[in-house]
């Protein structure tokens, strides 16, 4: 069963309508005409608020999130729910980087206890990526509040479709909470994942910046045979439900929802470095190019051993990337240590591809590098690289072709496959 709180009417007044189509598996909740912020904007967490967490009636729950997981106020969502009489939360479940943010990358979080609350951690980035039916045992639903980045690679969706598949196979209920996609909901680009590459950096099918919600990516995956690992009586009996965000629309970016942006990790402090993600996360993975991890521009700051920031600029100008522009800068590294590197300017939003850089990158590392990473990546390397990009078309043209590959040609390739993407998961935007 699937369960979305969507729009149905702007100015009903505050309650619950409930519709059971048993057909289809939905059941809708009317949105109502409560007052909004400036922006005419709430989260998911706001709407179950607003709606006295009535779903969560009778129920124990389980709740996965992490600091940026906070209401329209800014208050965790940790604390809205023990704030309320209404919610019995008995256990917390965290991503990678802890539920507290600060772990490190690809670092291993163990379970604890809550200093806070007193309740059970169960680490999802441990012993553990799914949760296991004794992390599951105590609980009727597992309610999702994750702030994703729309970047494929990025493990929070990753975390939530082996948290649902593991609810779905236990019968118990999934609810989330939605929440914007941050680089909005209408930029989609870079490739497709080949089905040999796709990880716990790869969990779905999907282009590597995929323009959806996680509350629209977990019911694409529901409504989908396949997308989701289990068997198909588990996809179809399994429950979930969507409690969507209000007022929130596709063209929107995060200035527009008028919420601080709180860090998703600790890379990505700033909206700054979310833009950047995209761009330079993957042409950083094999060669000399750094993308400003360290400095106060993560993502957004080019270094590239052996070239000045001058002979940097003036080959990205050349590559003639859509949107985006270039200055030389001086920043300092975490020791204190002056670095200078090219800062990434993006100028034109409408123009910008959020992967060509990337792309670009790496024909710039097997230009200006003595033997190609690429050619001389290890076994290990290869495939670490291959299952965040997603390609073997490019991974072998990258090998064939070298310094002479053109990324304009894949890129109008990938912007047609995204496309269909789209066209394909349309029945499944919830804005």
């Amino acid at each position: 069963m699937t369960r979305i709180f969507t729009k149905f009417l702007l100015f009903l007044s505050l309650f619950s309508i409930r519709l059971s189509l048993s057909l289809t598996g939905f059941l809708l909740l009317g949105m109502s005409s409560v007052i909004l912020g400036a922006s005419g904007f709430s989260l998911g967490v706001d709407h179950l608020e607003e709606i006295e967490f009535s779903i969560l009636n009778g129920k124990k729950v389980g709740l996965l999130t992490h600091p940026a997981g906070r209401n329209g106020s800014g208050k965790s969502t940790v604390e809205v729910f023990r704030d309320s009489s209404k919610v019995d939360l008995v256990a917390l479940f965290g991503p990678e980087h802890g539920i507290y943010g600060d772990e490190k990358a690809s670092v291993l979080v163990e379970d604890k206890v809550d200093h806070r609350t007193g309740l059970p951690v169960f680490s999802l980035y441990g012993k553990f990526r799914k949760p296991t039916v004794n992390m599951l045992s105590k609980i009727d639903a597992l309610i999702i509040d994750l702030q994703d980045v729309g970047v494929r690679c990025y493990t929070y969706v990753s975390c939530m479709r082996y948290a649902m598949e593991a609810c779905f196979e236990n019968g118990v209920e999934v609810i989330i909470l939605d929440r914007p996609n941050p680089l909005g909901g209408e930029k989609l680009a870079g490739p497709m994942i080949d089905e040999q590459w796709m990880s716990y950096v790869g969990a779905f099918p999907m282009p590597f910046v995929h323009g959806m919600t996680i509350g629209e990516l977990a019911l694409w995956s529901k409504k989908t045979p396949g997308v989701l690992k289990v068997d198909e009586t588990s996809r179809k009996t399994g429950s979930l439900t969507i409690v969507p965000m209000k007022g929130w629309q596709r063209q929107m970016v995060w200035p527009d929802t008028g919420l601080d942006w709180f860090p998703t990790s600790p890379n990505i402090p700033t909206l700054d470095s979310v833009a950047g993600y995209p761009m330079t996360g993957l042409g950083a993975q094999l060669g000399k190019f750094r993308h400003g991890i360290g400095t106060k521009h993560p993502f957004r700051f080019l270094t590239f051993e052996g070239k000045t920031p001058e002979e940097l600029k003036s080959a990205l100008d050349k590559s003639e990337i859509p949107g985006l522009s270039f200055q030389t800068k001086l920043l300092q590294n975490s020791k204190g240590e002056e670095i200078a590197g090219v800062y990434i300017v993006l100028k034109d939003w409408n123009q910008w591809n959020p992967t060509a850089l990337a792309f670009h990158m790496m024909r710039l590392s097997a230009l200006w590098e003595t033997s190609s990473p690429f050619k001389s990546a290890s076994e290990a390397e290869a495939k670490l690289f291959n299952k965040h990009v997603g390609s073997t078309l490019w991974w072998e043209a990258l090998l064939r072709e070298g310094a002479s590959i053109n990324p304009h040609k894949f890129i109008e390739v990938w912007n047609q496959e995204a496309q269909a993407f789209r066209d394909q998961t349309q029945a499944y935007l919830l804005y």
